[in-house]
């Protein structure tokens, strides 16, 4: 039996609830629906009703559920999903009792820094609080996509993954959530997450997908060093990799190296308190690197290290006079645009590095592991 308060208080959820927009379409990476009531999704339609009896005020969204606003070579390729109230309800063909998501995995995913930053780190902000009980609905299905992630999906739902280009069906739900929450770059800002999930807490909700079994690294006792003697371990992953593969050499590791570029972004198997060593190239790049993975490493409980190279280190000494323009004021570049970053500074630069002057960098690395 609901008592007089009780009913009050359910009546005024109730209207917030009518009140609030269907969509918030003002955050800066994503755009999200996240709807509590009678919602009807018709998967190969890519629409969502959100159904009002007595409709006062009607509502039409057109979302691109990718966590990527903004960039129109990502959004591009990325399928609009209709999200409308409506008073016109189509017959359900089948009921769920847990929540839905809906998300692409078009955009630049099969790019390991996009499949993380884009997708999996959004994902689990918007999922992890629902503790599996919740169905994933993808657009832009992609069976290579979702079998190469199925231990980070079946850490987030219990459910088979609905492909809705190919489902004819009327799916209902009770609450349903269009687009993926997203505020950083490979990051979270926990502020702005109901539950307060961290990046730390993501990097251990992937060790755990993973079965990786450090948590921490090495702690070094003893006199300062002299000598390195690391053990160097070389490993370069391609899309074809084998995740669990690779993630166990990351996770072996005490001190993680390597130039800026998507490869860096295996950091998330690190053990909290491991080395990170970010290799900069040649071109004004200090704020990139920072921004993709310098920022999202402290955040991961990460002990950060940037080392950015000179001039002769680079390939490019080899193409350019050393009074040139690309040496004497590399920023000049950036104001062509992202394409002239990553043609002149990225593509066609290889690295060579000064051991004598890295040799400090390694020494760091060795002094942060005894502390």
């Amino acid at each position: 039996m609901i008592h007089s308060a009780e009913m009050e208080i359910i009546s005024e959820l109730e209207n917030q609830e009518l009140k609030k927009p269907l969509c918030n379409v003002s955050e800066p990476r994503s755009e999200v629906c996240d709807m509590n009531g009678d919602i009807r999704i018709h998967g190969n339609s890519s629409s969502v009703l959100f159904i009002r009896k007595a409709l006062k005020r009607r509502e039409l969204y057109r979302i691109r559920p990718y966590a990527r606003k903004g960039d129109e070579a990502a959004m591009s390729s990325v399928k609009q999903v209709t999200v409308r109230s409506s008073e016109a309800a189509p017959q359900c063909d089948i009921n769920h009792s847990v929540p839905g998501i809906i998300f692409s995995v078009n955009g630049y995913t099969g790019n390991l820094f996009h499949d993380f930053t884009d997708v999996l780190i959004p994902l689990f902000v918007t999922a992890r609080e629902f503790d599996k009980e919740v169905q994933f609905l993808v657009t832009d299905f992609n069976p290579w996509w979702i079998r190469k992630y199925q231990l980070v999906i079946s850490q987030l739902s219990k459910y088979n993954v609905i492909d809705m280009d190919k489902d004819k069906t009327v799916h209902c739900f009770k609450h349903v959530i269009v687009g993926l929450k997203c505020h950083k770059e490979l990051s979270i800002d926990r502020s702005k997450v109901p539950k307060g999930y961290s990046m730390l807490d993501f990097t251990r909700f992937i060790r755990n997908s993973y079965s990786l079994n450090r948590e921490t690294p090495i702690r070094i006792v003893g006199d300062e060093h002299e000598e390195m003697n690391y053990n160097v371990v070389i490993g370069e992953a391609s899309a074809t990799s084998n995740m669990t593969q690779f993630a166990e050499i990351v996770n072996s590791c005490d001190v993680l190296m390597g130039v800026h570029g998507a490869g860096l972004t295996n950091l998330v198997f690190l053990p909290t308190n491991a080395v990170f060593i970010q290799i900069v190239p040649w071109g004004g790049l200090k704020w990139l690197a920072m921004y993709d993975f310098g920022n999202p490493a402290k955040d991961m409980k990460l002990k950060y290290l940037q080392y950015e190279i000179n001039p002769e280190e680079s390939s490019l000494i080899e193409e350019y006079p050393r009074d040139h323009l690309i040496f004497k004021n590399p920023i000049s570049f950036h104001k062509q645009g992202w394409n002239s970053i990553q043609d002149t500074f990225m593509n066609k630069q290889n690295i060579k590095l000064d051991l004598r002057r890295f040799r400090a960098v390694l020494l760091e690395a060795l002094k942060q592991l005894h502390q």
